[in-house]
């Protein structure tokens, strides 16, 4: 992929915003277990970041995807992995169906407003007992009048606490499970929706995550986005997006773990010479670098074909998958040379260490992605009859 100077003028736009407004915080929104995403994605949504590849008309650039790439790449040098979530999360992960598939109502009504900062948005889909198997969600949404009304909970929410909105998976009939699902635009206020306390997570602290529960929660039906029964159709397309952006961020992500090693192991002094003069140590560094340079081609060939609209569900799949299990290695690698001081919890290899586990989890675990690709491949094994 040839980046324009244009793409080099939104990747320095959005490195120093990170470096100026984000990074110097992280530290406190970590202690805190919350960022505060009104305010950020407010600053945000005034430099047109959260909006790249959205229509023109509802506030957005109206961009390629390709664009939106090089501000997630830079987004996952963030000095953690909360913040990077939850900003996916409003960018491409509880608006793109909105975006591509929503009246003018509901992209007035919500989607103009999360371009431009002004509301928090959440993707409400998984729920305790369906994660990586969205099919085997339980809330329901039934008519009654001119509205639905929806019983159910979701699990694992991010933005939950903080959000204005939800892009809500229910199921909106008895039809089959990929065929009886709809997504529904849920305000956040609306009576009868309530929440646990914080999910006290292993990595992510700033992030605020919760389980959401609905009792009875009415809403119009013209909050539903497309037409009835697509909702899991709908979903799995935003997956797509979803994933190219666990790839892209997790690339900015592990490219500052291995900047940051160079430099403390440039300065450590052990048997008299610098750790990176060990052959180990720098041998080692750029076998990782080279792995995060072909996950990169993936990641900017993947987002080329979706682009081109291209079915992207293999390569994303594998993207993901890459990412999640490179993101792993190349913490557990970097803090290794960090000795003592990486197994300290403020350390910022620590900490990408326990942030990016995520990723072989959330989105659509590693085996999930695994399964997918067999079963493009072909080589999944059919159900027998």
């Amino acid at each position: 992929m040839r980046f324009t100077e244009e793409h080099e003028a939104l990747r320095r736009t959005t490195r120093q915003f990170v470096e100026n407004n984000i990074n110097p915080h992280v530290d406190a929104w970590e202690e805190a277990g919350r960022f505060p995403a009104h305010d950020l994605f407010k600053k945000m949504g005034d430099l047109g970041l959260l909006g790249v590849h959205k229509p023109v008309e509802f506030g957005g650039s109206g961009l390629d995807y390709s664009y939106n790439m090089v501000v997630v790449e830079e987004l996952g040098r963030i000095a953690c992995g909360g913040i990077p979530m939850a900003i996916g999360v409003q960018t491409d992960m509880a608006t793109p169906a909105i975006a591509r598939f929503g009246s003018d109502y509901l992209k007035d009504k919500f989607l103009r407003p999360a371009i431009a900062g002004e509301m928090v948005a959440a993707i409400a889909v998984s729920e305790v007992h369906a994660g990586s198997d969205v099919a085997a969600i339980k809330t329901k949404a039934v008519k009654d009048g001119d509205d639905y009304v929806i019983n159910g909970s979701k699990m694992w929410i991010t933005n939950s606490l903080q959000a204005d909105f939800f892009c809500l998976l229910a199921n909106t009939s008895d039809d089959g499970p990929y065929n009886n699902k709809s997504l529904i635009v849920v305000p956040s206020k609306t009576p009868g929706i309530s929440f646990s306390k914080p999910i006290d997570k292993l990595g992510q602290r700033s992030s605020d995550t919760a389980q959401v529960f609905f009792d009875d929660v009415r809403v119009p039906q013209a909050n539903l986005i497309g037409t009835e029964g697509m909702g899991f159709m709908m979903q799995m397309l935003q997956f797509q997006e979803e994933r190219i952006f666990c790839a892209a961020s997790a690339l900015g992500g592990m490219t500052k773990c291995i900047e940051l090693t160079v430099d403390y192991a440039r300065s450590r002094m052990i048997y008299g010479k610098p750790l990176l003069d060990q052959q180990v140590v720098h041998y080692r560094l750029a076998e990782l670098m080279t792995e995060i340079e072909a996950l990169r081609g993936l990641t900017h060939s993947v987002c080329e074909q979706h682009i081109a609209g291209e079915n992207v569900t293999m390569l994303a799949s594998m993207a993901k998958l890459k990412a999640g299990r490179l993101m792993r290695e190349v913490t557990d690698s970097c803090l290794q040379y960090w000795g003592g001081q990486g197994f300290t919890w403020d350390n910022p290899i620590a900490r990408a260490y326990r942030d990016g586990r995520l990723g072989s989890i959330g989105g659509g675990a590693d085996e999930v992605m695994l399964g997918i690709i067999c079963k493009t491949m072909g080589t999944l094994p059919t159900k027998k009859r």
